[in-house]
């Protein structure tokens, strides 16, 4: 394992995930309760699931990512936690498939090759850096090309109107909402709350998104399922750190230091 520390960043390319717990939920808060659930759709091209692959054969999904703009084309966001126990090696054991829905892979798979997590992150599992970016690619080919991409945005002022998208455990296609993210800031958290059901396991690392073109599908990515309780413990409500410098910062070691994709 190669690992790159700039400025308390960690970079792992590629990795074994740090430890952690089970992924998403829902989560626990009553605060906030859920008036509204996810509704099943074909998906969006930029968002889909992500694979285990073992012995030539594909397993479950089990988290969701998105794949966010860079200059190399080929970087997605998922939450952390979503990566523990996983390792990159042999290439092709972690694969992401764009737009999946109805066992139907309209943009291919493609290989996830690296992996980018916060030092605070793989230390200590702080919630508030519950972000990975992945590095996903075939051989001279970038994925953004025939996907399209979310944007990166950091330093928004919630509460702010948001699209979740995510992948539940079981289920061949994906679900979406759209309600408020709020502030979820008790002590040190920095944290989005978002109430919606039916975002079940496997909904981890779904992005949330504002700004959304109506032709592309593409937006502002400003969260994604996880942080406070690894995203939640019920499926009604969920969590996302909040997008600061932190997130930023990154983002700026990984796309300085992609490794090269594809296989």
């Amino acid at each position: 394992m190669s690992v790159l520390a700039t400025a308390g960043l960690c970079a792992l390319v590629p990795a074994t995930a740090p430890r952690s717990s089970a992924v998403h939920a829902g989560a626990s808060s009553r605060a906030v309760p859920a008036a509204k659930s996810g509704t099943p759709f074909a998906g969006t091209a930029a968002v889909g699931a992500l694979f285990t692959r073992a012995n030539g054969k594909l397993g479950r999904h089990f988290c969701t990512a998105s794949v966010v703009h860079s200059p190399h084309g080929d970087l997605l966001i998922t939450a952390a936690h979503c990566m523990t126990g996983k390792q990159l090696t042999p290439a092709g054991s972690i694969e992401f498939a764009p737009g999946y829905h109805a066992g139907q892979f309209p943009h291919g798979i493609w290989l996830v090759t690296g992996m980018f997590v916060d030092s605070r992150w793989s230390s200590r599992q702080d919630p508030n850096d519950d972000v990975a970016f992945l590095v996903a690619g075939r051989s001279g080919r970038q994925i953004e090309k025939h996907t399209g991409a979310e944007h990166l945005a950091v330093n928004r002022k919630p509460p702010e109107m948001v699209q979740v998208i995510g992948y539940p455990d079981g289920k061949d296609q994906p679900i979406k909402c759209t309600a408020p993210a709020r502030a979820y800031d008790p002590g040190k958290l920095r944290q989005l709350i978002f109430a919606c059901d039916d975002y079940t396991d496997g909904t981890s690392g779904g992005p949330f998104l504002l700004a959304i073109d109506r032709k592309t599908g593409d937006g502002l990515v400003v969260g994604v399922i996880g942080g406070y309780q690894e995203g939640g413990d019920s499926p009604d409500i969920s969590y996302s750190p909040r997008f600061l410098r932190n997130v930023r910062a990154l983002y700026k070691v990984a796309v300085s230091n992609q490794p090269a994709s594809g296989a």
